[in-house]
C-alpha cells in the first residue's frame, strides 16, 4: 500500500469504516458521499489519511480571540504566555492576525491605532508585536503579521495570475486557504506557535480568520492546538457583583462557529470567587481550573507573567498540548517587578510630542524608559508635554525635569514648540534624546542658533528654506503612494571613539530600525561640525548620518532610527539606559 492510500474495506468491516471515517480526508477534485464505496478505480485518490499532524509533528499551536469588547490585553496576555512557555524551555513564535482591511497600519492615524512597529525587515506592523518582542527572546518578521487587507490581495492577484485554474474565489476555501498557509509558514522551526486574533468574536469582518482557525484545528489534530479565550467580567455596582453573561454569550458564539475554548482568562477589576469560577465552568463547558483570574496590573504590565503563572496557565495549556518541560525558573520577572516598584532612586523625564493624548501612540517609547529605569534601578515617572503647549513657554514646562525626549513623527504641527524645547534643553544642560524626528529637530535648532543659518529647516516643513538641514532621500522624490516606501527596516551604523554613543554601545558597529524619509543634508555636515555639533554614528554603505551629539553638553544625542524597537525588560536599550543614567547626574546636582 502506498503511504497515505487507504484500501478498501469490505462493507460489513465497521470496525476499520468507523476508523477511515475519523482519517480519511476527501481531496477536492471528487465529491462523493463516501469514498470506502467507491468504485476500485477511484478509490486511490479519493483516500488520503494524513498523518497525525501533517504539518509538523513537533510543533503546537494557540489560539488567542477575545470576546465582549475590545481593548482586553489580548496582546499582552499573549506576549505573557509566550513568556511563560520560554522560561519552561520551549522556542516561541507570537503572530497577529488583524481583520482590518488595510494593508498594514503604516498609513493608519496614531489616534486611531496607536504606534506603528517596525520589525527588522522594513514590516510595519500592529504595535502587539512591540509586547510579543518586548516579552519573548524571538525576532519577529512580516510572516508574523497579517491583515485582511493581504489576504484579499493576495487572493485577488492569483486569481488574476490564474492560479485558481478559473475556479469561482469564495471565502471558503480560497481566503481561509491563505491564512492557514501564514500559519504554516509562520510555524516553522518552533514548539508553539501563539496566533492573536484581533477584534472581538462576532466581528463580521473577523469571521474568515475564526473559521480558518476551526479548519487548521481539525486539520493538524486538536490534541496540537488549544484556543484561549480572553473575555471582560463586569462589575455591577448596583448588584455589587461580577456577571458572567457576557462572556456565556460570547463563548457561544464561538460554539456556533465550531470552536469551544478550552481557557478562559477572565479580565477583571475583582478577584473571581468559586462561585463565579464554577458558574463560567458550567455554562462556557470549560474545566473549573481553566477559568483564569486576570485583573488589572497595579503598577506595570510586567507583572502579568507573574500573575498568570500563579494562575497556573502555562501548567493548563502545556497540558492541554502533550508537551513535558523544564519547571519554570522563579525571579526572573519577580526581580524586574521589584525594580518598578522599590527602586533605589527616581527622576522625572518630559517627552515632548504632538500625539501625547493617547497613551498608545508613543507605546514603545515609554516602555523603552521604563527598561531604562530597569538598567539603573531607578522608577521614571513620564511627563507627557504637549509640543505646541512648551512652544509658549518651554522654561516653565521643562525647567524641574531630569531629562526630556522628543519622540518621532510626521507633519508640521508642533514642530517649532519641539525647536523650542531642544534650544531650552541645550542651552540649560538638561539630558536629550531625540528619536528620528527628534534628531531632525535638533539638528535644525544647533543650525538657526549655534552655527547661524538663519531660517534652518526642514523641506517637510519648509520647502523654500534658505539652508535644509534636512532634506528628502533622492529616491523618495519620485514616489505618490504613502504605505510601505519609507526607509524602513534595520541598518547598519558605524560608531567612532569618543562619543556618548560608542560609550553606551559598548562597540563600534551596530544595527536600528528606521521609518522615515528625510535625512540629514550632507551639504551641511562640515559646517555644522565646525560649529560643535559631532557627527557620532554613519550608514557606512551610504554615508548617511545616524546619530548627533552636541560636544559642549552633560547628555545631548539625536538618533535617525528608533532604538525603542529593540528595547525589552530583560534587555534595556544601551542608549535608552546610558539617557536614564544621565538624567540621574542630574537629579542629583539640583
Amino acid at each position: 500500500m502506498r503511504r497515505g492510500v487507504g484500501r478498501a474495506a469490505a462493507p460489513t468491516d465497521f470496525p476499520r469504516y468507523a476508523w477511515f471515517c475519523c482519517k480519511t480526508r476527501i481531496i477536492g477534485a471528487v465529491c462523493v458521499k463516501d469514498p470506502l464505496f467507491l468504485p476500485p478505480e477511484k478509490k486511490s485518490v479519493a483516500l488520503r489519511i494524513p498523518p497525525l499532524n501533517h504539518l509538523c509533528p513537533r510543533v503546537r499551536y494557540i489560539f488567542i480571540t477575545g470576546g465582549v469588547v475590545s481593548s482586553l490585553g489580548k496582546g499582552l496576555t499573549a506576549a505573557a504566555l509566550g513568556a511563560l512557555l520560554e522560561q519552561r524551555g520551549l522556542t516561541v513564535r507570537l503572530q497577529k492576525f488583524d481583520p482590518y482591511l488595510n494593508v498594514d497600519p503604516g498609513t493608519m492615524n496614531p489616534y486611531q491605532h496607536g504606534e506603528v512597529y517596525v520589525l527588522d525587515d522594513g514590516a510595519e506592523t500592529d504595535l502587539d508585536l512591540g509586547h510579543y518582542e518586548r516579552f519573548t527572546s524571538g525576532t519577529l518578521s512580516r510572516q508574523n503579521n497579517l491583515t485582511s487587507g493581504q489576504v484579499y490581495e493576495s487572493v485577488i492577484q492569483k486569481e488574476r495570475r490564474g492560479d485558481y485554474l478559473g475556479k469561482t474565489v469564495q471565502v471558503i476555501p480560497h481566503v481561509t486557504n491563505e491564512i492557514k498557509e501564514r500559519l504554516k509558514s509562520a510555524g516553522k522551526g518552533v514548539d508553539v506557535l501563539v496566533t492573536e486574533i484581533g477584534g472581538t468574536v462576532g466581528d463580521i469582518e473577523g469571521l474568515p480568520f475564526i473559521e480558518a482557525m476551526r479548519q487548521f484545528a481539525l486539520e493538524v489534530g486538536k490534541q496540537n492546538v488549544a484556543f484561549v479565550h480572553v473575555t471582560l467580567l463586569p462589575f455591577l455596582a448596583a448588584a455589587g457583583e461580577l456577571k458572567t453573561k457576557p462572556s456565556q454569550q460570547s463563548v457561544a458564539k464561538l460554539r456556533e462557529i465550531g470552536i469551544q475554548p478550552d481557557v478562559l482568562v477572565c479580565r477583571s477589576e475583582h478577584p473571581l470567587d468559586d462561585d463565579i469560577r464554577a458558574k463560567l465552568s458550567m455554562f462556557c463547558n470549560v474545566p473549573v481550573r481553566a477559568v483564569i483570574e486576570e485583573r488589572d496590573v497595579g503598577s506595570s504590565i510586567y507583572e502579568l507573567p507573574e500573575m498568570l503563572a500563579k494562575e497556573k496557565l502555562d501548567d493548563i495549556v502545556l497540558d492541554l498540548l502533550g508537551l513535558k518541560t523544564r519547571k519554570r525558573p522563579n525571579g526572573a520577572w519577580r526581580e524586574i517587578v521589584r525594580k518598578l516598584k522599590k527602586p533605589k532612586r527616581r527622576v522625572t523625564i518630559g517627552v515632548v510630542g504632538k500625539y501625547i493624548e493617547l497613551q498608545d501612540a508613543y507605546k514603545s517609547v515609554y516602555e523603552s524608559l521604563t527598561h531604562g529605569g530597569i538598567a539603573n534601578d531607578c522608577g521614571v515617572t513620564i511627563v507627557r508635554l504637549d509640543a505646541e503647549e512648551v512652544e509658549k513657554n518651554p522654561a516653565k514646562m521643562l525647567a524641574k525635569l531630569d531629562g526630556v525626549l522628543v519622540p518621532g513623527g510626521f507633519g508640521g504641527r508642533g514642530i517649532e514648540g519641539k525647536i523650542r524645547a531642544v534650544q531650552y534643553v541645550r542651552e540649560k544642560g538638561i539630558p536629550y534624546f531625540g528619536l528620528c524626528l527628534g534628531m531632525q529637530v535638533a539638528v535644525i535648532e544647533f543650525a538657526r542658533h549655534v552655527a547661524k543659518l538663519k531660517g534652518a529647516n526642514s523641506t517637510e516643513f519648509d520647502t523654500k528654506s534658505p539652508h535644509p538641514v534636512i532634506h528628502l532621500m533622492p529616491e523618495q522624490k519620485g514616489i505618490k503612494t504613502k504605505g510601505a516606501t519609507m526607509r524602513l527596516g534595520s541598518y547598519d551604523c558605524k560608531l567612532p571613539p569618543r562619543t556618548l554613543a560608542r560609550a553606551a554601545y559598548g562597540k563600534d558597529s551596530v544595527r536600528e530600525r528606521h521609518r522615515h524619509r528625510y535625512e540629514f543634508n550632507n551639504d551641511y555636515r562640515e559646517q555644522l561640525t565646525q560649529a560643535g555639533l559631532r557627527i557620532a554614528g554613519v550608514n557606512p554603505g551610504r554615508d548617511l548620518v545616524e546619530i548627533v551629539e552636541v560636544a559642549k553638553h552633560p547628555w545631548f544625542v539625536g538618533v535617525q532610527f528608533h532604538p525603542e524597537f529593540q528595547s525589552k525588560p530583560t534587555r534595556p536599550h544601551p542608549l535608552f539606559a546610558a539617557f536614564i543614567k544621565a538624567a540621574i547626574a542630574r537629579h542629583g546636582k539640583k
